[in-house]
């Protein structure tokens, strides 16, 4: 198997140490945002931030069926997300997943959607905007990403990308 391949890929031990650390699972419950990049229709790249919702084992991301991203993924399904905080590079923390998409059309609003709305807003203003949703969609776009490789970092801890791990160590000589 070639490094690029490896690359791509996690065997299934690595890929849950690594969703299942603390601070990823922290990131997967309370983020509002994962930032899905994926190729375009035309095979650019694109970054959108979009809310979802982690059902334990895929990434849940809900749209319009006629989004642009809806047919990009049908017919490149490879998509890589980052969910991350915001904070100092002391505290930083990220999240990075690759993986595939999959796509249901479905009627009505998918629970998913829902919560991961709700992570962001109060109880009246969930209610207030599960209404309008319910409202405006008739059949949603319902886009599973089942990870297939991911690296939790927490820089104000220590847990570092290799090569960056590397450069301090080798500074610190």
């Amino acid at each position: 198997m070639s490094s690029h391949t490896q690359e791509r890929t996690m065997n299934a031990a690595d890929l849950a140490n690594e969703i299942g650390h603390p601070g990823a699972e922290e990131l997967l419950r309370h983020a509002s945002l994962v930032r899905l990049a994926y190729s375009g229709r035309d095979g650019s790249p694109r970054v959108v931030p979009v809310g979802f919702h982690w059902n334990g084992r895929d990434v849940v991301v809900c749209t319009a069926p006629t989004a642009p991203k809806v047919k990009a993924l049908s017919a490149r399904p490879s998509v890589a997300l980052t969910i991350d905080t915001a904070d100092t590079p002391a505290t930083a923390k990220a999240l990075l997943i690759r993986g595939i998409a999959s796509i249901d059309i479905v009627e009505g609003v998918p629970a998913e959607y829902i919560e991961g709305s709700a992570k962001a807003l109060d109880d009246p203003q969930r209610q207030e905007f599960e209404a309008q949703v319910r409202q405006t969609y008739e059949r949603m776009a319902r886009i599973a990403i089942t990870p297939h490789w991911a690296r939790f970092y927490d820089f104000g801890a220590g847990r570092l990308p290799t090569f960056l791990s590397k450069l301090v160590d080798e500074a610190q000589r």
